[in-house]
């Protein structure tokens, strides 16, 4: 539960376009006893708990924020922390769902022999299997709420000379553009910038798309850009080659001119190449976009010293750029494996930081598209049931009451999260009313409760249907779902020995995948390509962190390995040429040991003496 809400811009600038097919997140309450609309009061921007869950390099003020953009934005705001330049690279309500590929290492002992024999390591030859990130599958409305709440956060913590660059595509990325003249002004919008590119599905049906398109907004005229940071290289033709020789010659006359300029003032059209396999700075990570491409926005924006932040981190692109670039970066994202791509990149740039997580309920899932598919399971007796519509998750057949319609709120959507008396509103005077006579009995799943006593007292003066309503926290479900994988090893000397690695979770997965390979293979006749696992389990390792420091809070990463794709490690963010042996070395006594396998999980354990 938020400990209270930060107050924020309540109105729009006046006079602009707007959409009149959503509502901007004002939600309207009709109650079922008379006519009377009352709109919902503004609480503002939902501040929860904090804890710092670990601090890399030395002490600084650069964050990686694992939460939500409004709570984000809730505790820079109540902490007065102003931001100079925003990015955010948010989902493009393409429809898309977007997937991980999770490879299985190298088992030390096979890596180790087949280096022995000289025999090349081919990436081709890894076992993998595709985990589901999160699915870009919005209602337009639903999403466009979404962007207005969030980019009214946004703009409450930039500071009087910010600007914002907004990245998207031709999915939605026109109705975002009229949301931003309502939010910033049209007066403030500065480009509409096109990044071209090569990549992508090519057809003969129709022109290919090839580009993003990225908006650019500021707070006032006093905006910082630093044109002569990112002159770019003049294109000459033939004529401009003669016109610039001519000009060259007025010069040496004496004459004004241009001269033979080699730079030109950059342009709105920029042609910058995705990211190709090989690239050193990929990270697996899907919607990971080009250095080339922030590193452009970041030094014509901002100075060196100044805030940048991106509350739809992804891969952390803009906060490696702009460490390199002498800047603080914050960044923000709902995913651990955002977070996790993160930590390992800046802590490889050398990078000081400090991690924070928002207590707002998204640490509860570590991936909220597996979860919410995974609901049907999670919840005793529920069943996907045609006699309810799409509001209701399914129900739960009991002997006594019959059919009992469940509401899990979208993991996926922040405006569902929290069971307020609009949401329960809703369903009072809505949801239940459109339910069989038959029914005796709803349950209403939460993740956050506003107040407990006011949602009683609406129930109770509300309802006029002879109908029990049962609330129930799904914390209790989500963290119930949580098992630690099991680490054994040993310690000679300075030197820890991993023994076996349990993943249940993994186990679980490669299970799932394998069956879908068996059944493939049935179809087709083929021998099915299955992910075998070794009995002591090391290949299902991705990181091994040692605490030196102490047995409890903030975690110390004193000394670390991080195992790639292809067996070889990294060092404490260095990259080294020789396999992992199944060991970590250390200096001082290790206190405790983080595990984090290859989807992501981290599990910590006290190390006994």
């Amino acid at each position: 539960m938020a400990i209270k809400y930060v107050p924020y811009f309540k109105d729009t600038i006046s006079g602009q376009a707007i959409l009149d097919n959503f509502t901007r997140t004002k939600r309207i309450l009709k109650y079922a006893d008379n006519n009377k609309v009352n709109e919902r009061i503004e609480r503002g921007l939902p501040l929860y708990e904090t804890e710092v869950t670990e601090i890399v390099g030395e002490e600084s003020d650069n964050l990686v924020i694992r939460g939500e953009c409004l709570s984000a934005c809730a505790y820079l705001k109540e902490n007065n922390i102003k931001v100079d330049l925003v990015y955010i690279d948010p989902p493009f309500a393409s429809g898309a769902d977007y997937a991980k590929t999770v490879y299985v290492r190298r088992n030390p002992k096979v890596a180790k022999a087949i280096k022995e024999t000289e025999q090349t390591l081919d990436i081709e030859e890894l076992k993998s299997f595709e985990e589901k990130m999160y699915g870009d599958i919005w209602n337009k409305e639903a999403y466009l709420n979404w962007m207005y709440e969030n980019l009214m956060a946004i703009k409450s913590i930039m500071s009087e000379n910010a600007s914002i660059y907004v990245h998207l595509d031709w999915h939605i990325g026109h109705y975002v553009k009229i949301l931003m003249d309502e939010i910033f002004g049209e007066d403030n919008f500065i480009n509409e910038i096109i990044w071209h590119y090569s990549w992508g599905i090519r057809t003969e049906k129709q022109w290919n798309k090839k580009h993003d398109t990225i908006y650019m907004y500021s707070l006032s005229d006093n905006f910082c850009f630093n044109a002569s940071s990112v002159l770019e290289e003049r294109k000459k033709s033939e004529a401009t080659e003669n016109r610039l020789k001519y000009k060259g010659a007025l010069i040496k006359d004496g004459n004004k001119g241009r001269g033979n300029q080699e730079k030109a003032l950059p342009t709105d059209v920029w042609y910058i190449a995705t990211i190709n396999g090989m690239a050193t700075e990929k990270t697996d990570y899907s919607t990971q976009k080009p250095e080339e491409l922030l590193e452009r926005i970041i030094k014509a924006s901002s100075n060196e010293g100044m805030i940048i932040a991106d509350f739809f981190g992804g891969s952390g692109v803009t906060a490696k750029v702009a460490n390199d670039l002498k800047r603080k970066f914050i960044h923000c994202d709902i995913g651990i494996n955002s977070i996790e791509t993160t930590r390992d990149r800046l802590l490889s740039a050398g990078a000081s930081f400090k991690i924070i997580d928002i207590k707002d309920g998204v640490n509860l899932y570590r991936n909220p598209v597996q979860t919410m598919e995974k609901l049907d399971k999670l919840i005793p007796g529920l069943v996907n049931e045609d006699s309810v519509d799409e509001f209701w998750e399914g129900v739960i057949n009991d002997s006594t009451l019959g059919k009992i319609p469940v509401y899990v709120p979208n993991l996926m959507d922040s405006s569902t999260k929290i069971l307020d008396v609009v949401l329960i509103n809703k369903i009072v005077n809505q949801e239940i009313t459109k339910l069989d006579d038959s029914i005796k009995k709803v349950i209403i799943y939460y993740i956050d409760i506003i107040d407990r006593k006011e949602i009683d007292d609406f129930i109770k003066d509300n309802l006029r249907i002879d109908i029990e309503i049962e609330l129930r926290d799904l914390k209790e479900i989500l963290n119930e779902t949580v098992v630690n994988d099991v680490i054994e090893y040993h310690i000679e000397s300075n030197k820890l020995f991993v023994d076996t690695f349990i993943s249940d979770r993994l186990i679980r997965k490669i299970d799932e995948y394998n069956e879908k390979m068996n059944s493939q293979a049935l179809s087709t006749g083929k021998k099915p390509n299955l992910i075998e696992i070794s009995n002591e389990g090391l290949e299902l390792i991705e990181l091994i962190s040692l605490d030196c420091t102490s047995k409890d809070g903030i975690w110390h990463s004193d000394q670390e390995i991080k195992i790639d794709k292809l067996g070889y490690v990294i060092v404490n963010g260095a990259k080294k040429d020789y396999l992992w042996d199944g060991t970590i070395s250390f200096n001082e006594k290790p206190l405790r040991i983080k595990v984090r396998n290859i989807s992501g999980d981290e599990s910590i354990s006290i190390i006994n003496d």
